[in-house]
């Protein structure tokens, strides 16, 4: 498996992501996650929306909730043509009772815990840590990636202008 040693950093100390580096253009893998039911969610079932993806390392730290709430607010304003999915190595039922207590109903929060596959298969698993590293992709409906963030400093929220942007341009058709 390919490693992209620091590519990342936490606190300003430097850590290695796991996984080929995904970039816009590429089909972007499927993968089996669990929601927050216990059952089993794959990717693929978005296709024919645009997909707003984001993976973060964990929803009970102040910049995943941050980001999570953000991305819920924005979901009422994108419509019902783009899906919001945050993937996490938390465990579901702690997805569950975070969602709960946040309020969060428009995003769905899918757990990557078992054997780290979307983690692997989109190149943002923290080898160090065995958490996903702050990434956004947003994916058309065919399934093709338009548009990539990985924030280089995990402790820093991504650029939401620049990702809301890219689902608006991928929901017209551009690129």
């Amino acid at each position: 498996m390919t490693e992209r040693k620091g590519a990342v950093t936490f606190q300003g100390q430097p850590f290695a992501l796991v996984g080929e580096e995904l970039k816009v253009g590429d089909q972007a893998p499927d993968a089996a996650l669990i929601a927050n039911d216990m059952t089993e969610a794959k990717l693929s079932e978005y296709r024919g929306k645009v997909l707003i993806l984001a993976a973060v390392p964990s929803l009970d730290t102040d910049v995943c909730d941050a980001e999570a709430r953000r991305f819920n607010e924005s979901a009422a304003q994108l419509g019902d043509d783009v899906a919001i999915v945050v993937v996490s190595m938390d465990l579901p039922f702690a997805q569950k009772r975070w969602c709960g207590a946040a309020g969060v109903d428009a995003v769905r929060t899918l757990s990557d815990h078992r054997d780290a596959a979307f983690g692997e298969a989109y190149g943002v698993l923290i080898r160090e840590f065995r958490l996903l590293a702050r990434t956004v992709f947003v994916v058309d409906r065919e399934g093709t990636i338009r548009y990539t963030q990985l924030v280089g400093e995990i402790t820093d929220e991504p650029d939401y202008d620049e990702v809301l942007g890219a689902a608006r341009a991928a929901m017209r058709g551009g690129a």
